[in-house]
């Protein structure tokens, strides 16, 4: 079966940071491009950072570019996104979520994604 689990999320002050993960299990993602996305209520899963199956490339949503790194670990089975400089409009869940197919090109789009994890809460107080 396969899983994603994030961890890393809670509470932060406005200007803080924040460091989410992702581990999959059940099957190895290390070639396969893998992305974060983000939730709030009443509106729709938007995309946050997406990377390359060998981490050669990242793309990243406007609002987060500059403040927000997402890396991969292919040995360990893992990404993590970096959260620099938080902004009490992040407060979000935090969704991880892969592509089925390796060696893909960085994804941005919720509907090309086949697994997701359940998600890990960030807020970001004033």
């Amino acid at each position: 079966q396969v899983e994603l689990v994030e961890s890393g999320g809670g509470l932060v002050q406005a200007g803080g940071s924040l460091r989410l993960s992702c581990a999959a299990s059940g099957r190895t993602f290390s070639n396969h491009a893998m992305g974060w996305f983000r939730q709030v209520p009443l509106k729709e899963r938007e995309f946050v950072a997406g990377i390359s199956w060998n981490g050669g490339r990242t793309t990243y949503a406007d609002s987060v570019r500059g403040r927000f790194t997402m890396s991969r670990d292919n040995r360990k089975n893992t990404v993590n996104l970096q959260m620099n400089s938080l902004k009490p409009e992040d407060t979000a869940v935090y969704y991880c979520a892969a592509h089925r197919v390796a060696y893909t090109d960085v994804l941005t789009s919720r509907h090309a994604y086949d697994y997701w994890g359940q998600g890990t809460q960030v807020t970001v107080s004033r």
